[in-house]
């Protein structure tokens, strides 16, 4: 598959969906990626099922808050640096990449860097949505080592990161990417094609796609947006449930950037006086109460958009007074395993709630 500019906007707009408010903002990747087309004409996308077993594979995107990506723009030149020197450390050129989230700017990070370097990147992704830390990757979560990453800032300092524990590695990472501005880019978790294969999340990279480009279609046609959002999500096999969650506007939001994320709360007010929402985010939306009850939690996804467009909301966009859908869906199936919420559910945010699939909170598994 060839990712071409409409494409590459079918992307943005489904990865932004994706992130569940992370992942950082894709505006700025995508002016990267439709700069580049005019040199490469497209970008190359392959399936897992296409590398060799031997084949080496890594995954990259941005690590820091995306409050502070908002005012510090990259250099654009982190991604391929870290590439280079990863492959140094391996003694080994690299075969391919893949976002190591789907959301957000990160599920287009690997676009420029892969066609720099003259390699394909892979329908495929780490989490198969966004999460705030870098051990919350199925990578991690499968027994797989971060190590050697390289962190790299916009001012050029390059720092490679060896840990024999993934925990020590995301907080040695996250301390090196508040010290350089608070944002970096990050290089980490190299596979084997056979490791890539077992465990990465397949078909995400073409599933943000044709998402984004149900939106874009429906749009044109002037039909509505939101229905076409959810029949694309339950279409794409990863995302089996969708639906809205909420409709109203902003009324309180609190934000701070802290400790290398962006955490804060923000309340919904419904139209008509249909109740009150309220989400809790530290880079992604994690919880979503309305009235008081929980009607979705992590792994599963929950995204800000504004009611009249359908454009996703990252957190760090979010003001007073927009008027928004909240809108969830269910996590790929690997999120949800045991091992999976372990690392990844509600209990790794210091929630108490237990999980509990968001099809089954809101009924959406009777019908």
């Amino acid at each position: 598959m060839r990712i071409d500019r409409t494409a590459l906007t079918d992307l943005a707009q489904g990865a932004a969906f994706l992130g569940s408010g992370g992942g950082g903002d894709p505006y700025y990747s995508l002016l990267l990626g439709q700069a580049e087309l005019a040199r490469v004409e497209s970008f190359e996308l392959v399936p897992l099922d296409s590398l060799g077993d031997d084949a080496l594979v890594v995954p990259c995107g941005w690590i820091g808050a995306p409050t502070v990506s908002v005012e510090k723009l990259p250099s654009g030149l982190e991604a391929l640096a870290g590439l280079k020197r990863l492959e140094r450390e391996l003694g080994r050129p690299i075969d391919a990449v893949l976002p190591i989230e789907i959301g957000g700017g990160n599920g287009l990070a690997p676009l420029v860097s892969a066609a720099r370097l003259g390699v394909p990147v892979v329908d495929a992704d780490g989490m198969g949505r966004a999460f705030p830390e870098s051990q919350m990757a199925i990578f991690n979560i499968r027994g797989l080592s971060a190590c050697p990453s390289v962190l790299t800032a916009a001012c050029g300092a390059l720092t490679v990161i060896e840990t024999d524990d993934n925990l020590t590695h995301e907080r040695i990472a996250r301390g090196l990417s508040v010290a350089l501005g608070g944002i970096a880019h990050m290089v980490e978790y190299p596979l084997t094609g056979r490791e890539a294969k077992d465990h990465a999340i397949g078909g995400s990279v073409s599933a943000a796609i044709a998402i984004g480009a149900a939106v874009r279609r429906a749009r044109e046609g002037g039909d509505d947006p939101f229905a076409a959002l959810y029949a694309a999500l339950r279409d794409t096999s990863l995302y089996p449930y969708a639906g809205e969650l909420f409709d109203g506007k902003i009324v309180d939001l609190e934000r701070e950037t802290q400790g290398g994320f962006s955490v804060g709360r923000v309340v919904i007010e419904g139209f008509g006086g249909s109740g009150r929402m309220e989400l809790v985010f530290q880079n992604e939306n994690l919880i979503a109460r309305r009235d008081g009850d929980v009607v979705a939690m992590v792994p599963d996804l929950i995204t800000v958009m504004d009611r009249e467009t359908a454009d996703s909301i990252t957190t760090e966009r979010l003001k007073y007074g927009q008027r928004v859908k909240i809108v969830g869906a269910a996590a790929p199936a690997m999120l949800r395993e045991a091992r999976a919420l372990a690392l990844v559910g509600p209990g790794a945010f210091g929630f108490t709630d237990a999980y509990r699939p968001i099809e089954a909170l809101n009924g959406w598994d009777q019908g």
